[in-house]
């Protein structure tokens, strides 16, 4: 199976895996209260019909104090959580006002109810406020209500007293904490999404300066090896063999070199724009200059208007530009001459270099990245960039730059 068919086929199944896990876990966290309430809810019957029996209570004040049990339990099975807490607090003071007692299932609803309100429930300043205001009444009940302090009741009301506030601060401490971690895990995946931008970024500077610099040199290096062979009277066969394996090496070294930018550019961001500051407009003579004496065809410099300062990016923009055109000559169009015209206006730089080889045959070049990487350039300073046949023959590349690096005109 291909690598990239087993990568989907992981990706797949783990999102089917992760799918489930959290269905199973929606499904337990919506079971799970039901599931208690009724369990406490049956609790509380058990343990007031067994109370009654040992009492010696008649049925109707047992049937009553059954209703009353469930009444304290049986909300948090089926209610929401603040209806559940409102409930179940009402039932249990009603229980210990009116009838002096409280079962043990009851005092585990309330506090339950309670944490799940002030841990879950929704908006979250009116849930706190009713998980931190229904304790009051408990208190309220423990220290007016006659009941005696030795008594079961007694113990109960004390405890649900004492335990309720503890329980709705518990439960705000919980979602808290969860709050905390949620906000961690947001940040750690946000400086997981920066560090990944910043890699490509990179990756995309690389493959940039490998494709511009580098290739820019390894092409001329074959263009002069072929020109040495050519043009040098007398040659002998060793020599002009040497040259032929010099350009051969060059050009097998540009190919993987293509090879190598296509795995750089693979899932890049390819709009990280570069804005050092050199090389600049100064060194385009220098750069004329080169690619003159690497080839046999001249190579010429205009310039119209009177030049202006621009921003470095810009500058650095205009000259890539400007290489890029003069490699895809020298690789597209070999002994083609090349005029590049810098044209200067007041807000914007216009760029014109234009070939008089083939020009179809540069558009058309399969495996390069050389077109692309020049509108890249220009719109990493919001310029625009055409390229095309030229009339009369030959291929165009016409861009216009803003001085300032701003949007293009």
């Amino acid at each position: 199976m291909p690598a990239a068919t087993m990568a989907r086929v992981v990706v797949a199944d783990t999102w089917h895996r992760a799918r489930a896990e959290h269905e199973r876990r929606l499904t337990a966290a919506v079971a799970a209260p039901v599931l208690a309430g009724v369990l406490l809810g049956l609790l509380a019957s058990v343990e007031s019909i067994v109370r009654s029996a040992l009492t010696g209570v008649s049925a109707q004040r047992g049937l009553v104090l059954c209703i009353v049990a469930l009444a304290t339990t049986m909300p948090s099975a089926f209610a929401p959580e603040a209806a559940a807490a409102v409930a179940v607090a009402a039932a249990s003071v009603v229980s210990l006002v009116l009838f002096h007692t409280l079962s043990v299932a009851a005092l585990a609803a309330g506090l339950v109810v309670l944490y799940r309100l002030a841990r879950g429930g929704s908006p979250r300043a009116r849930a706190q406020s009713i998980a931190v205001c229904l304790p009051i009444g408990f208190v309220v009940v423990a220290l007016t209500q006659p009941v005696p302090s030795g008594s079961e009741a007694g113990v109960l009301t004390v405890l649900l007293a004492s335990l309720a506030p503890a329980a709705a601060f518990a439960g705000i401490a919980a979602r808290a904490r969860g709050e905390a971690l949620r906000h961690h895990a947001a940040r750690q995946a946000a400086a997981g999404d920066l560090l990944e931008h910043t890699v490509r970024g990179e990756r995309a500077l690389i493959a940039r300066e490998l494709h511009d610099v580098v290739a820019h040199h390894i092409s001329m290096i074959a263009v002069q090896a072929e020109t040495a062979r050519l043009t040098t009277p007398g040659m002998p066969a060793g020599g002009a063999q040497r040259l032929s394996a010099i350009g051969d090496t060059a050009r097998s070294a540009l190919t993987e070199m293509r090879r190598l930018l296509g795995v750089l550019r693979e899932d890049v961001d390819t709009d990280t724009p570069d804005l050092r500051p050199q090389p600049g407009l100064e060194q385009l003579g220098e750069l004329i200059d080169e690619a003159r004496d690497a080839s046999t065809s001249g190579a010429r410099l205009i310039l119209s208007g009177p030049p202006a300062a621009l921003d470095p990016g810009v500058e650095l923009a205009a000259y890539r530009i400007v290489q890029e055109a003069l490699t895809n000559a020298r690789r597209h169009a070999p002994g083609a001459g090349v005029d590049a015209e810098l044209r200067y206006s007041d807000h914007a730089l216009r760029l014109r270099i234009r070939d008089n080889g083939p020009g179809p045959r540069l558009a058309a070049a399969p495996g390069g990245h050389g077109l692309s990487g020049m509108r890249e350039r220009a719109a990493a300073v919001g310029g625009k960039l055409r390229t095309g046949p030229a009339a009369g023959g030959g291929f165009l590349v016409e861009a216009t730059l803003p001085s300032d690096g701003s949007e293009a005109l």
